[in-house]
């Protein structure tokens, strides 16, 4: 039999992996399996050369817990070890120091993936174990079968046994803090997450847990339509099905694989971020894709697979690495072009689709100027009325005769609310203006991005203004109210309408338009909405009053009955009425203020009785 110590540096190697990479220490499944994959690949790739010449038989990897023993088992058939390649993988770990390790990756917010980087995968399993023993029997011909004996301190005991089947059984003895994983549940769960798509099969209780063959690693051209929907399915039973799916397969200059999927969304709180899985040669990694994908696409689905992908070094480098770029690069060109087929081969289920999709493309027009460029062509604004819908330039050529102001800007007329503000909607229409719909959670930084990036163009929400002023300010047109009725009329405004942040102007608008029109100034407004969203420094905005134009029609028949009137108190409540009827309008009647306007209300129809 020999004894040694393992050859390391400093002899504190397992209190540092037990200490520094204990929040993780689920992944000693992870790694140890992940060995067993690559010993049994070995094997196959020795088969192929022609260099093993016997049977492959069974290559599945068996994963057994044994509540009695208290111990896991993990077993393969692959390669095997000798007695002299035990003591060169297992016993020599190649480690600049304990000390340096630790100084290196001080801080770092996760070590799930240090083991492996750093040829320690064997050794996660002294995270959860009190001894550790290894059984192992080279494919080599006349191997003998060889017994190692760890207990988690540098001495190790080694020596021949009898072993008759190829390949490596880790036995773990789980420790106390550990039982957890002693649980079959437990096992399973974990086996699921980091296991499932494996390339050799995995057993768990007798029964195989892993996909070894998954979708994205074959050819697009031999997948169907029902292949790629199936695969959503695994990935994500309960979810609804996907609108549309890329498949990403590049071996130059960087190795990338995998499948992303746009799901369908039906609100805009809905939006799930962490949906789309890294994997390395099939292994799971990690659900945090941060700088691998780009931000706008981070609500996609699916999986990426990539090698060529740093796993083990800090965020910093990470966005740094050059292959790290140019692979959130050309996923974006990937997604750009799909769109943009869609669009051009099958507009109408674009359009159909849009309600979705839109949200991927204003993210990633507003956050990637290469992805702007592209979108420009198939970004869609689609009309309140008759849902129809408009590219940028489809949208210029409609509306650009009525809708092009003084400074030669396209105003593009939107609705945040079309039911709410539907009367401000047809009064733009009557004047034959086109008002598309902007109602989702990214629409407001969105306009004032679009404002910025694309040329002679602004945005003004239906209700920022009377329609007559929506495009140019006009001057007051004449009233048919007397001098004298006008000055009355602003008296009685005047009397109730106190509110220091309302201004009150008259105007000679259409007879049809209504009596009292509230609207809130364009950039005020839209500095609070992006304020309550919680725009950066801009919080002292959402505290702010709204700032309130109240535009009377001096016109509207209404007013020329209400001056009629000898009753001075019962004007003072028909004027106060037509003012709040116009602030609940816009929502911007509440509390007291609005309890007292339902009261009035029905004090004036029994007045009227």
């Amino acid at each position: 039999m020999q004894k040694g110590a393992i050859r390391v540096q400093t002899e504190n190697i397992f209190p540092i992996i037990k200490k520094f990479l204990y929040s993780d220490h689920e992944i000693f499944i992870r790694e140890l399996v992940s060995n067993a994959v690559d010993a049994t690949q070995k094997l196959k790739t020795l088969a192929s050369v022609g260099e093993f010449k016997g049977d492959l038989g069974d290559i599945a990897i068996d994963v057994k817990v044994d509540k009695e023993k208290k111990t896991i088992t993990i077993a393969d058939h692959g390669i095997g070890m000798t007695a002299e390649e035990v003591d060169k993988y297992i016993n020599q770990v190649a480690f600049s120091g304990a000390e340096e390790f630790l100084k290196k990756y001080k801080g770092q917010e996760s070590g799930t993936n240090i083991i492996g980087h750093f040829g320690l995968g064997f050794y996660s399993s002294f995270m959860v174990s009190s001894k550790v023993e290894i059984y192992s029997r080279s494919w080599k011909e006349d191997a003998a079968g060889v017994r190692w004996e760890c207990d988690g301190s540098p001495e190790y005991e080694l020596e021949e046994v009898s072993k008759t089947d190829r390949g490596t059984e880790i036995v773990m003895y789980i420790n106390e803090e550990s039982e957890e994983f002693l649980e079959d549940g437990r096992v399973r769960a974990i086996l699921e997450k980091f296991c499932k798509f494996l390339p050799v099969p995995v057993t768990f209780e007798g029964t195989q847990i892993n996909n070894t063959n998954p979708a994205w690693t074959k050819k697009p051209s031999e997948l169907t339509t029902e292949d790629y929907q199936n695969f959503y399915k695994e990935l994500y039973p309960f979810a609804e099905p996907p609108l549309f799916w890329i498949h990403l397969n590049v071996d130059y200059p960087f190795n990338l694989t995998g499948i992303l999927y746009f799901p369908k969304i039906n609100k805009s709180y809905e939006l799930q971020k962490d949906k789309i899985n890294l994997y390395s040669n099939q292994v799971y990694v990690t659900d945090e894709v941060k700088d691998i994908v780009p931000e706008f696409l981070m609500l996609l689905h699916g999986v990426i697979d990539s090698p060529d992908i740093p796993l083990n070094v800090s965020r910093s480098y990470l966005q740094g690495d050059p292959n790290v770029k140019k692979i959130n690069a050309h996923i974006t060109k990937k997604v750009a072009d799909k769109l943009d087929e869609i669009f051009r081969n099958d507009r109408t289920s674009f359009e159909e689709k849009w309600d979705s999709i839109g949200l991927f493309v204003k993210y990633g027009m507003m956050t990637d100027d290469k992805f702007l460029e592209k979108a420009n062509k198939f970004l869609l604004l689609e009309e309140v009325a008759g849902s129809k819908f408009y590219t940028q330039e489809e949208y210029r050529t409609a509306a650009a005769a009525l809708q092009t102001n003084k400074e030669q800007k396209l105003v593009i007329l939107y609705a945040t609310n079309p039911v709410q503000q539907d009367s401000y909607v047809q009064a733009a229409i009557s004047k034959g203006y086109k008002v598309v719909k902007m109602e989702t959670l990214v629409d407001a930084a969105f306009i004032n991005n679009m404002e910025m990036k694309w040329e002679n163009v602004s945005f003004t929400r239906v209700d920022a203004d009377i329609a007559d002023n929506l495009i140019d300010k006009e001057e007051n047109a004449t009233t048919v109210l007397s001098q004298e009725q006008e000055g009355t009329l602003k008296e009685l405004f005047g009397a109730q309408v106190t509110q220091p942040n309302i201004k009150v102007e008259m105007k000679g608008l259409s007879a049809e338009a209504q009596p009292v029109i509230v609207t809130r100034p364009e950039f005020m407004r839209r500095m609070k909405d992006m304020a309550a969203m919680g725009g950066g420094g801009m919080n002292w905005y959402a505290n702010m009053p709204d700032e309130i134009n109240m535009t009377v029609n001096a016109n509207h028949p209404v007013y020329t009955q209400i001056l009629k009137e000898n009753d001075n108190t019962l004007q003072q409540k028909q004027i106060k009425n037509l003012a709040d009827l116009a602030l609940l309008s816009q929502n911007l009647l509440t509390g007291a203020d609005l309890t007292a306007f339902v009261n009035r209300s029905v004090e004036l129809m029994a007045e009227k009785k």
